[in-house]
């Protein structure tokens, strides 16, 4: 123990859920210091121009529906430092092969027309939770074992929430409205005929006509950079190129929060972990990986269907029983032929990304965890579906496999993206069922990843949980003992 150590809280990892758990300590007037492995911060929020020069790609992560939603991000006014929200025209859309497409916009009652004699049902799923979603917001974007705030609110969310994304997709008549909900509900990477699928197509939903799915102007990595400069306008410190492998490695502190999955914190933690805790993180499940291609395009890419020109994101994978059995494949440890692709265009709403007239597209498919097969083709043969002589655009291409992405970010488990697989009781009970999840078994240790509620996302509030459970606990009192691990 050490009396008067010089941080009262290290966080290691400088990701969106470090830095936001970094930004809460120090806004409550603790010292806090920041360790990142990589030269350079952001984590899955990192902006690189890995085609051409002057093209600005998002290596990971991309379109921001909790970004703008999270009440962190809010409470932090990123604003003040830089972070800019561009708004695509059209939120999503999801063309078919006769050029009609599901569409979304941020108008819910727009999109509800556009969908024709789904317009009620849609009307009927998704009003209610854009209505209630202010509320919903703290509760959905937080740890599960809490009374709600507004339980009547959430009991509404539950009741759909918790049903396959194949029931409630049978709501709907057309094939517009049907894949446009289920393609949302796919971001969940499992089999779309699970349980709890369909809370990701709504809690998008609902966000989307809240307050939109915008993109950070500049790229993602001006998200990390305006959490980086409130950090340290509250007095918080950031060093790169300080790789932790053990907790021997950690300075004196009152409070560690490490920005890690279960797999890493076995690594860091050795036999400090024991008893019930340790045989629940062992059991711990990661989720399918990801295969992303990123394109510098010498112009838009020249969809069939008119309002995928205009939009922010673009799912490709026809019919929702086409792009289903396709995550049912996933899902089962093999590779579609034809994959459900998720495609962002960027450029659409934020032009500085890349040269006048020209544009960038990210696409990426599901894959089985730690696939080494390129997929390269297979997503492209899918763009070629909707958007015939997009090739000749190409100028260049950057390709990231599960094992490109695991090097790129330790968190990214054989190419998980999510922290984990979000299944059954490990979506709402992760990293493993305990009161608080926050809370490790080692006396001032805490997870802040996206292992722990409310799971993946770029929102912060993972780290926001965390810290503000370190604060409770660990840094009530400014004169505390610290620990040296």
């Amino acid at each position: 123990m050490t009396a008067s150590p010089r941080w009262d809280a290290v966080v290691v990892g400088s990701g969106p859920n470090g830095l936001a758990a970094a930004v809460t300590i120090a806004r409550a007037g603790r010292s806090v210091l920041v360790l990142e492995a990589k030269d350079r911060i952001g984590g899955g929020s990192r902006t690189a121009d890995i085609t051409l020069p002057g093209f600005h790609h998002d290596v990971c992560s991309a379109i921001h529906p909790f970004g703008v939603a999270s009440p962190a991000f809010r409470a932090f006014g990123l604003g003040r430092f830089g972070l800019e929200w561009a708004h695509p025209e059209v939120l999503l859309a999801h063309p078919l092969d006769d050029g009609r497409a599901g569409v979304m916009v941020a108008n819910l009652e727009d999109t509800a027309r556009g969908l024709g004699v789904d317009a009620g049902a849609y009307r009927g799923l998704i009003a209610p939770l854009a209505r209630d979603w202010p509320a919903l917001v703290p509760d959905i974007l937080g740890p599960i074992l809490r009374v709600p705030r507004h339980p009547l609110a959430m009991a509404r969310f539950g009741f759909a929430a918790m049903q396959p994304a194949t029931w409630v997709a049978r709501r709907f008549q057309t094939d517009e409205a049907r894949a446009l909900f289920a393609g949302q509900c796919a971001h969940a990477m499992v089999p779309l005929d699970s349980f709890q699928t369909a809370s990701f197509g709504l809690v998008l939903a609902a966000s989307g006509h809240s307050g939109g799915w915008p993109v950070a102007k500049g790229g993602s990595q001006a998200v990390v950079d305006a959490l980086a400069a409130c950090l340290r306008s509250h007095g918080g410190a950031i060093e790169c190129g300080r790789e932790v492998r053990s907790l021997g490695d950690l300075p004196p502190a009152r409070a560690y929060l490490l920005d890690v999955t279960p797999r890493q914190l076995f690594h860091i933690a050795g036999d400090r972990l024991r008893g019930i805790y340790r045989r629940q993180l062992e059991g711990y499940r990661y989720g399918p990986g990801v295969f992303k291609v990123d394109y510098a395009l010498s112009g838009p890419v020249p969809w069939t269907n008119a309002a995928a020109r205009r939009a922010g994101t673009v799912h490709l994978g026809g019919t929702v029983e086409e792009f289903a059995a396709a995550e049912h494949e996933v899902g089962r440890g093999r590779h579609p032929d034809r994959p459900f692709v998720l495609a962002a265009q960027q450029s659409v709403a934020d032009p500085t990304r890349a040269p006048a007239g020209m544009h960038t597209l990210w696409a990426y498919c599901h894959v089985p965890n730690g696939s080494t097969i390129d997929m390269t083709e297979r997503i492209e043969r899918q763009i070629d579906r909707f958007a015939p002589g997009w090739r000749d655009l190409v100028l260049a291409r950057s390709v990231m496999a599960p094992p490109d992405y695991e090097r790129y970010n330790a968190n990214d488990i054989g190419g998980d993206i999510g922290g984990g697989a979000s299944n059954g009781l490990q979506l709402l009970l992760r990293p493993a069922p305990r009161w608080n999840p926050y809370r490790t078994a080692i006396p001032g240790v805490y997870l802040c990843s996206s292992s722990t509620p409310p799971g993946g996302g770029v929102h912060g509030m993972c780290g926001y949980h965390a810290a503000r459970s370190a604060l409770r606990r660990e840094l009530k009192e400014s004169h505390a003992p610290a620990r040296t691990l």
